[in-house]
């Protein structure tokens, strides 16, 4: 059986080869080379990740045994220590904040003192109306006040108060009150699975997605603008025919391309929203820092990713991140507040980078995909799943549908 797969990203270069050894399979990719925005780019001999800062671990140990035994051995990254901060009244603080109490209490004692008893006596229901809601019932009203809902107003460029907490699950490090505690009296930190990271030892994440698209079908510059299902096949753009699609593309634009896509479908692809990313390279001065946050309001980067930290030896250059589109003269502009940023190397702007949760997603995004489902149109990814999916989430969806796949299509050959 032939399989088409509308996208060369992470996940559909993963789910091509889960399927490879048993179906006849070919992705369809519109850019001129595969990797989406997980890909690289080599600037003075610097891997700049334009969209975000792509790292590889997992909790779940067969993602890591599908990266490690079939793609890329183990032996072939080297393993990095989260060491993050947060920029908060001019002062840094460890990252996650919940755990860096102590610290804020040396140079702003108050605070300190009523995040602690906002943290302590907040009242959690297990009830939510919307994102902020969610922040001061897990956090407290002070911690949601001076970090978590200025930096999530920075990230979403929507206000947390209209937005769902759909996206939350497995994204942040979220205490207990005895963690919390903890924290206050000794070292405790929290055990997220990206508290380390793996990067290739060649210090460019594409040597990674260069392994995972290894002997696979993918044909290059193919923009697909018409997909059809006809004669119990699935047709693209009049001419290339597949038993089985898997799309890869945006949730918000594949009813679009679907010949006889009812036409309430389609308005609620269009409620849909994403965000676009403005980041820049820069050479600076030295750190061990992985990443920075910066929650204020002042200030129009969010992020700091010190990408030369990640590479082994390590180098003095680091991403700043905006979300939204943004020129490269207001990227410099405001690259001038910080000293430690010394020179502007290269600049891009994404397309989609970031799913918005707003009022409109959980409706929205169960109704597209409930459609797609009864005609059989598999979706897969960030994008095609509308989540707010790490590397590692978009290989587990991959081999969950890949195993389905397998079950209901593949017939071995009798011996």
């Amino acid at each position: 059986m032939k399989v088409g797969i509308l996208g060369a990203g992470i996940s559909g270069l993963s789910i091509a080869r889960m399927l490879n050894d048993s179906f006849d399979v070919e992705i369809l990719e519109c850019a001129s080379e595969y990797g989406g925005i997980a890909k690289t780019k080599q600037v003075e001999g610097v891997a700049y990740h334009k969209i975000g800062g792509h790292c590889f671990n997992s909790k779940y140990p067969e993602v890591l045994d599908f990266v490690f035994e079939h793609i890329l051995r183990k032996e072939e990254w080297h393993v990095i220590h989260r060491d993050a901060v947060i920029k908060l009244k001019g002062q840094e603080v460890s990252y996650p904040i919940e755990y860096a109490i102590g610290q804020i209490h040396q140079f702003d004692p108050q605070l300190a003192i009523h995040i602690t008893r906002d943290f302590l006596s907040a009242k959690d229901n297990g009830d939510y109306t919307n994102l902020e809601d969610w922040f001061r019932k897990k956090f407290g009203d002070t911690l949601a006040d001076v970090y978590f809902l200025p930096y999530n107003r920075k990230i979403w460029n929507k206000e947390p108060n209209e937005m769902s907490p759909a996206w939350v699950e497995g994204k942040l490090p979220i205490p207990d009150k005895e963690s919390f505690f903890k924290g206050l009296i000794s070292n405790e930190q929290d055990k997220m699975p990206h508290a380390s990271f793996y990067y290739p030892n060649t210090n460019d994440q594409k040597t990674f997605i260069d392994s995972l698209a290894e002997g696979l079908n993918i044909s290059l510059n193919y923009k697909v603008d018409k997909i059809e299902f006809k004669n119990s096949q699935w047709e693209i753009n009049a001419g290339k025919t597949y038993d089985i699609l898997i799309s890869t593309l945006p949730l918000n634009i594949i009813p679009g391309l679907i010949q006889g896509t009812p036409e309430k479908i389609k308005i609620e692809a269009s409620k849909l929203k994403y965000n676009k990313v403005s980041t820049m390279l820069w050479e600076t001065k030295p750190t061990t820092r992985t990443w920075t946050y910066v929650p204020d309001p002042e200030n129009l980067f969010h992020r700091y990713i010190h990408i030369g930290s990640f590479f082994n030896p390590s180098k003095n250059y680091s991403i700043t991140e905006v979300v939204g589109e943004r020129t490269y003269e207001e990227m410099v502009e405001n690259g001038k507040k910080d000293p430690f940023l010394i020179r502007p190397v290269d600049y891009n702007v994404s397309g989609h980078a970031y799913v918005v949760f707003d009022e409109n997603y959980d409706t929205a995004t169960k109704n597209v995909k409930d459609y797609l489902q009864q005609i059989e149109l598999y979706t897969l990814g960030r994008f095609g799943e509308w989540q707010y999916y790490n590397m590692d989430i978009c290989i587990k969806s991959s081999l969950e549908t890949a195993k389905k796949i397998k079950e209901k299509y593949y017939k071995p050959a009798s011996t």
